[in-house]
């Protein structure tokens, strides 16, 4: 039997278009729907730095082996790919044009150059002169000198500029534009009740005849333009070089990239753009998009709280979980009974104090934690930095290979270091993705033992955003897991499962995972052969391991009913031949759904695992990651409440079918909206 898949990159595009419809949605909120649209550009910066740059080389080997990997062949979903994003091009446009509509209504006014009246000019030069001019750089661009480095995730601009009438005597210059350090937009001196707002680029251009002053031209044509580079490094096997010095030399190595799209403004000097096409040694192959005159627009997710129209609502604000409403000591609770905390509803402030108020107990011996992102000024890196230096034994497992935030994690490593923590690095060829934590406390010759597992990351800024399980448990089985992991992650050379070896309540990759899921999938599948019900719900990021698809494939086959809740990539196909077809959605909605469920109804018994885990092939056989069964039927209850509630959404839930046409769930019934209705159902529960 002939299975089909959707190419993971093809998929993504149709996930990054449910963003782009988020933003096109008139019942979002203004400032949420500008957010999309910088959260959409972010996420295609990354799918070109990543994805296609790894598509790219695949395109030059053209193996067999590859065109089974990408379920394509390369070359031909580049083609694929560049259709798509020149056509997702053109709806941003559109929507962005919208959305300026809806500002001026508001009266908020985005101001060009040539818009500006004379009090706001002489507020922009002061501007420059007080904050920008130290912080650029102009390059001159010439035929015959070699090519200025341009910095990957910069915003530049391209200079054409002569004397007038003197065209012969043209030059060309570039500009970075300052927004890592200065950000992007500056609020100009405004009419009363208007908010003008100008951009850092039209503040140079405006300065133009003052930076080229030494040339004394007189003409000038400015327009924005922006490369995305190959991000992936790879990292060495010189067995004399720690992982860290890998990493930051890796790191260091991005520079060296080559381009994977450059994206102009269409009114760009026509012989600039060609320059500079050829200095990039760009071909008709690469992704040469043209646009508007505003990219970089990934900082349009930072745009200015000029709505004042906007408040946040009440059902978007997080609220304490009624297990610690009273409670002194988050610890008291814990070791009394399972909490589950659902993020961004629950506040996330019972995960800082569990490691603050260890840091303080002086029965508490030592703390072990996985970090993989953390916020930039961490809470919970200082309350573990606080526990070394009141004489705890502190390990945190930094895995410095997290994507984007190598640089940050190095910091962090090293102020660590400082403090007295013990940093483990990871193991070879494996990122450690599973989201872990264990106290041991020793009372009366007694050793205690509690923590917690999550399902995202431990970060207090993310958590407001993001949605997520965490369950907080002093389960003497799970932390007996957690042990065995970090056992094996300070014995980095040994061989995983010689050092995870007893699991209950545990599902690990490389190890296991991939192996219970289709165990679990399979008793399902014996359910309904033995004419009894049989039902699967798991909630994901992406679904695109090939292995894991075939197995829901067989399940679907033999009439278990599957319904699969997928954010992101999804490369299943529903057959014909399907004695119960897949029901699968994806809800794109203000908090990003990144929690991992697995959930399995075991002849009205039910079985759910929470998960780090997408069902992908880099998580169940290239990373460490972990699933915790919950075991408390008030909680499993709970998820599946909550599970059926996503399954109910008709307002922000899409089908993902075969023809990946993004259409929103049939608005039927009652309307439900999951993220509200979930929040609701969370603060109605009583414990």
């Amino acid at each position: 039997m002939g299975h089909k898949f959707i190419p993971r990159d093809i998929s993504w595009l149709s996930f990054n278009g449910r963003v782009l419809q988020e933003a096109a949605d008139p019942s979002v909120p203004l400032p949420l729907r500008i957010k999309f649209l910088g959260i959409f550009s972010n996420n295609l910066d990354e799918f070109f730095r990543v994805r296609v740059a790894a598509l790219k080389r695949a395109a030059e080997i053209d193996s067999h082996e590859l065109h089974d990997y990408f379920y394509q062949a390369p070359s031909s979903i580049l083609s694929k790919i560049t259709e798509l994003v020149i056509k997702q091009q053109r709806e941003f446009d559109r929507i962005w044009n919208q959305v300026q509509r809806e500002m001026a209504k508001e009266k908020v006014y985005i101001k060009s150059a040539d818009q500006l009246k004379p009090k706001q000019l002489k507020f922009v030069k002061d501007y420059f002169d007080r904050e920008v001019e130290t912080n650029i750089i102009p390059l001159i661009v010439d035929e015959d000198k070699p090519m200025p480095y341009l910095r990957d995730k910069s915003l530049y601009l391209g200079i054409a500029m002569q004397k007038a009438g003197a065209a012969s005597d043209r030059k060309y210059a570039l500009i970075e534009l300052p927004s890592r350090n200065l950000g992007r937009f500056v609020i100009l001196p405004s009419p009363k009740h208007q908010k003008h707002i100008i951009l850092v680029e039209d503040i140079v251009k405006v300065n133009l005849p003052y930076i080229f002053s030494y040339f004394g031209f007189d003409e000038f044509v400015a327009h924005t333009f922006k490369v995305t580079k190959d991000a992936e490094f790879d990292i060495d096997n010189d067995v004399n070089t720690s992982l860290a010095e890998k990493i930051s030399k890796g790191v260091k190595n991005r520079r060296k990239g080559k381009p994977t799209r450059f994206v102009f403004d269409q009114k760009m000097d026509a012989d600039l753009l060609e320059l500079l096409i050829k200095k990039l040694q760009l071909s008709s192959k690469d992704s040469i998009i043209p646009g508007q005159r505003i990219h970089n627009f990934k900082h349009f997710m930072d745009f200015p709280d000029v709505f004042r129209s906007y408040h946040q609502p009440e059902e978007r604000s997080a609220f304490e979980h009624p297990e610690f409403r009273g409670s002194t000591r988050v610890t008291d609770v814990v070791l009394k009974r399972d909490v589950l905390l659902s993020f961004p509803y629950h506040e996330f402030r019972p995960l800082i104090d569990l490691l603050r108020e260890a840091a303080m107990d002086p029965d508490v011996r030592s703390i072990k934690i996985t970090i993989y992102r953390m916020a930039k000024n961490s809470k919970i890196a200082n309350a573990l930095i606080n526990a070394a230096r009141n004489g705890k034994e502190v390990t945190v497992m930094l895995e410095l290979r997290a994507r984007f935030d190598e640089e940050h994690n190095l910091q962090w490593k090293d102020r660590f270091e400082t403090e007295g923590v013990k940093v483990l690095v990871g193991i070879p060829h494996k990122k450690v993705h599973a989201k872990l934590c264990i106290i041991k406390k020793r009372v009366e010759n007694k050793t205690i033992q509690y923590g917690f597992i999550s399902t995202g990351n431990i970060n207090e800024t993310t958590a407001k955003l993001y949605g997520d399980y965490c369950l907080m448990t002093c389960n003497k089985d799970i932390m007996g897991g957690i042990n065995q992991i970090f056992n094996a992650l300070q014995k980095p050379k040994a061989p995983l499962d010689e050092s995870i070896t007893d699991q209950r309540q545990l599902m690990i990759c490389p190890i296991n995972m991939r192996q219970r899921i289709d165990a679990l999938i399979d008793r399902e599948i014996a359910e309904v052969q033995a004419g009894r019900k049989g039902r699967i719900i798991l909630k994901m990021n992406s679904l695109s391991d090939r292995e894991s698809i075939k197995k829901i494939y067989q399940a679907a086959d033999h009439g278990v009913q599957v319904d699969l809740i997928v954010r992101g990539i999804y490369c299943a196909v529903n057959q014909k031949h399907f004695l119960k077809p897949i029901h699968a959605i994806s809800i794109v909605d203000e908090f990003l759904e990144h929690a991992r469920v697995f959930y399995f109804y075991n002849g009205a018994k039910e079985t759910v695992y929470i998960s780090s885990a997408d069902l992908m092939t880099r998580n169940l056989d290239h990373r460490l990651e972990a699933a915790v069964e919950i075991q408390s039927a008030p909680l499993k209850k709970e998820i599946r409440e909550m599970l059926e509630i996503q399954l109910s959404d008709n307002v922000k839930a899409r089908y993902l079918d075969n023809k990946q046409r993004n259409r929103y769930v049939d608005n039927n019934g009652q309307a439900c909206r999951s993220q509200i209705a979930i929040h609701q159902y969370l603060k109605a529960i009583s414990y």
